[in-house]
């Protein structure tokens, strides 16, 4: 869902500029409002939606999310812990989503200061660190095995 920028709400601040990993948006020199430059090698990343502080971005969802005529909305809302989405339909009907940023309380993952050091077995392997046991996943995960 490539981004898209209402020029009535941009004040030309930056910050989507800024924060764009594939550098698309970029400030009219003329109008002094952001735009997306090649919306088609949009990341999707949505950084820019999150940063703007005016709310002027917007996303544009695919046939299969939302048919056409539609506006998706993506908001990041530290304050309550979630990410929510709003479409808004052409027929004036809304959906609201909303998502947790974490699946676990704050301040519950251990730091990785506090965990103990990886053994040299555990070096070589191919799981990232406590991957088993966060995972939950009962005996570990698959894992290729040395060359045939």
């Amino acid at each position: 869902m490539p981004t898209f920028v209402y020029m009535t709400r941009c004040d030309g601040c930056g910050h989507c500029v800024d924060v764009c990993p594939s550098d698309i948006m970029h400030i009219d020199k003329t109008y002094r409002r952001a735009y997306n430059i090649e919306p088609n090698m949009c990341w999707e990343c949505y950084s820019c939606v999150k940063a703007c502080p005016q709310n002027a971005i917007d996303a544009r969802g695919y046939a299969d999310f939302a048919p056409l005529g539609h506006s998706v909305r993506a908001l990041r809302e530290e304050e309550k812990g979630t990410i929510s989405w709003k479409l808004k339909f052409r027929d004036g009907r809304e959906k609201n989503f909303v998502s947790p940023i974490r699946t676990t309380p704050w301040g519950t993952i251990p730091s990785p200061t506090n965990l103990e050091k990886p053994s040299a077995e555990a070096m070589q392997s191919q799981e990232l660190a406590h991957e088993p046991d966060a995972l939950n996943i009962e005996g570990g995960l698959p894992s290729l095995k040395g060359a045939v």
